[in-house]
């Protein structure tokens, strides 16, 4: 399976490179918290929309969670 592997990597490679555009405006650790939730929230709304895993109000409050924690970040970040 040719073309979802190629879409794979092309996805992991632009993920890596906006982590390191990302790591020229805010420290490397911020940075790399921000990109892990953003991937553990981004697979969290796969599974609900694309494998009808439940969407339960506990979950779906720990990923608005998520998503809060990674706009505190960046809003504490500021500039380094």
């Amino acid at each position: 399976r040719l073309v979802p592997t190629l879409a794979v990597l092309a996805i992991a490679w632009l993920s890596f490179y906006l982590l390191a555009v990302a790591m020229r405006e805010i420290p490397m650790g911020t940075a790399y918290a921000i990109w892990s939730g953003i991937g553990a929230t981004g697979v969290a709304i796969l599974g609900i929309l694309w494998f009808k895993e439940p969407a339960s109000l506990a979950r779906l409050t720990f990923i608005a969670m998520i998503v809060a924690g990674i706009v505190g970040l960046k809003w504490s970040a500021g500039n380094h």
